[in-house]
């Protein structure tokens, strides 16, 4: 369903921009209303245990994923511009808070947590003068690949993080990976048989439910097996008091209080380069979904007015003790399939769930920690995507190198500059590969008619006249490939004259344009020329209005459905022509250079 057409002004332009719920509230009817509330129930009775794990990822007490998913989901979805993006705590996005947060201050304690909210509302301010400079393009430099290799390894690290409460072997808090596998080998006889029991019932549970029954709220499902079969070990005789299997905290607060972050100097010294790793992963998480899903349900983005939301919804977030939210993956697709209409369903799932926290906020407290690191254990399995891993492998050599790259550096390195590293090798190998353009010997079309240049003629070279195709464009990072090949043709031949068909030419900047000319004049001081075949229009108004084409010749530009070798054969050497048996060009078929019949 689409909003009404009204007429475009720049009021309501600009209205559109301040306040675009005013384009889909039209949309709002009964049906939609009873289609949403659907959506917005089932996406509460998701995220609340949800928000309690990802807050027990970041390092936070449990009730701060809640909050995170009570008043940003409401701000992004009035403010952004996808109607099916939910937003909330995310596992990438707490991860990389509990890696980069837990070496600045001790986790779970008021410190960390005023430093966190700090950096959300600095991410939100960037996030928003993003979308308020139309900066939205700017995501599109981080990879797929980037994505797939950070969340695999965001998964691991999740993982890591929870062996010890998996399997209950003691190890010290905030060590790093490598350090983790260590004394995981070093503690295997150490696991305590009735905390891994809980894990694997509540992991079983879990996973068979998923499988079985994929509609139903599968965790929890496996948080209530989990906290019963817990109950029922910790009155076993064998299990004193300091045995028994320890629990979550019970939730202090329910409903988010309000207060304004603190932005000293010293937070922003501490969280600045923080806020800027969360700022583009975050946007790169909502956008990626929202385009997803809006090729699904039709519908048209606005990558700058998502922008928008997600600043907002992060400063208004953190000023109710919300840290850093993005877009969700799981969460955003269930919305969808659930039936949602509007992002109505997104507003409705936060206000359901502060309904069903207050029913069931006195529970949490018999949530087992071994049953939140099986939660976590299938949270973290989901974000490794084995087959976009495996097909990245098989297809490209490169991307393997990014994909391998970034996995390791979110593994080994601290993890804001994983995403920075992935993002630059990106755009190195991009820079690479633009820098060579596609140059290819090619020949024109024997068949009777035709204007065609063709790398399949079967033809072999014309002694004089070289024919390449280029495809890329010609800009100051090409011009050193470029130049090199184009100067070893006629090096050790007579092939004086070039011929590129140009129209797999899409830009040339100065530089660029400078080559042309200088290659020109050099073949003109052998006795040749260079010609082009079909250069585009673009590219030609660079050539005028930098004087290069003077230098070039007006004549050597050939338009599309023209005859280049025509107007260039009587220019070849007629000795050459007249005792060459290779006969090449139609031309030259029928024709000695003075145009009188070849005998035969």
């Amino acid at each position: 369903m689409k909003p009404l057409a009204r007429p475009a002004t720049a009021w309501s332009k600009l209205a559109d921009r301040l306040l675009p719920f005013l384009k889909w509230w039209p949309m709002v009817d009964r049906q939609t209303l009873r289609a949403d509330a659907i959506a917005g129930l089932t996406g509460a009775l998701v995220v609340l245990p949800q928000g309690v794990a990802f807050a027990t990822i970041a390092g936070l007490p449990p009730e701060y994923g809640l909050f995170c998913a009570m008043i940003p989901p409401i701000i992004a979805g009035l403010f952004g511009s996808s109607w099916h993006l939910v937003s909330g705590p995310t596992t990438a996005i707490s991860i990389v808070i509990y890696a980069t947060m837990s070496g600045v201050a001790q986790p779970d304690t008021t410190a960390y947590v005023q430093l966190v909210l700090a950096v959300t509302l600095l991410t939100g301010l960037f996030q928003l003068a993003m979308g308020l400079a139309r900066m939205g393009a700017l995501v599109n430099f981080i990879s797929h690949t980037v994505v797939i290799g950070f969340t695999a390894g965001a998964g691991l690290l999740i993982i890591s993080t929870q062996i010890s409460h998996f399997f209950g072997i003691p190890m010290p808090r905030g060590i790093s990976f490598a350090q983790t596998m260590q004394y995981t080998l070093w503690g295997i006889h150490e696991i305590n048989p009735y905390i891994l029991a809980v894990s694997m019932v509540t992991l079983i549970t879990g996973i068979s439910c998923k499988r079985l029954a994929p509609r139903t709220p599968y965790m929890i499902i496996a948080m209530v097996s989990g906290s019963a079969f817990t109950l029922l070990l910790n009155h076993l005789p064998q299990l004193d008091a300091a045995g028994q299997i320890q629990t979550v905290k019970a939730l202090s607060v329910l409903l988010p209080p309000f207060a304004v972050p603190d932005l000293s100097l010293e937070h922003l010294r501490l969280s600045a380069s923080i806020a800027v790793a969360i700022t583009l992963l975050g946007l790169t998480e909502a956008t990626s979904i929202a385009k997803a899903i809006a090729v699904r349900s039709g519908q048209t983005l606005n990558g700058n007015q998502e922008f928008i939301g997600q600043g907002l919804a992060n400063i208004i977030g953190s000023c109710f003790s919300a840290y850093a939210c993005s877009g969700s993956f799981n969460r955003s697709g269930l919305n969808y399939e659930a039936g949602a209409r509007t992002p109505l369903a997104a507003v409705l799932s936060a206000v359901f769930l502060v309904f069903i926290l207050l029913l069931v906020s006195p529970l949490v407290q018999y949530l087992p920690i071994p049953t939140m690191a099986a939660i976590l254990f299938m949270v973290a399995y989901g974000l490794i995507d084995l087959a976009q891993i495996k097909r990245i492998l098989r297809t490209s050599t490169a991307e393997s190198a990014v994909l391998v790259v970034t996995l390791g550096a979110t593994l080994f390195v601290q993890l804001e500059f994983a995403i920075y590293i992935g993002v630059l090798l990106s755009l190195m190998l991009y820079l690479k590969r633009t820098s060579h353009p596609w140059i290819r010997d090619v020949k024109p079309d024997p068949a009777p008619g035709s204007y065609h240049f063709s790398a399949d003629t079967g033809l072999p070279d014309c002694p004089q006249l070289k024919c390449v195709r280029i495809n890329g464009s010609l800009f100051f990072g090409a011009v050193d490939h470029t130049q090199h090949i184009l100067q070893a043709i006629g090096e050790d031949t007579p092939q004086k004259h070039l011929l590129i068909a140009a129209s797999g030419i899409n830009f040339i900047d100065i530089a660029g344009a400078e080559l042309l000319a200088r290659e020109a004049q050099r073949r003109q001081q052998m006795g040749g020329g260079l010609y082009f075949y079909r250069l585009k229009d673009e590219a030609l108004a660079i050539l005028e209005r930098g004087g290069q084409l003077a230098q070039i010749g007006a004549d050597c530009l050939f338009p599309v459905r023209s005859d280049p070798i025509a107007t260039i054969y009587p220019k070849l050497d007629q000795g050459i022509c007249s005792n060459c048996p290779l006969r090449i060009f139609n031309r030259c078929q029928t024709h000695l250079p003075d145009g009188s019949p070849r005998p035969h």
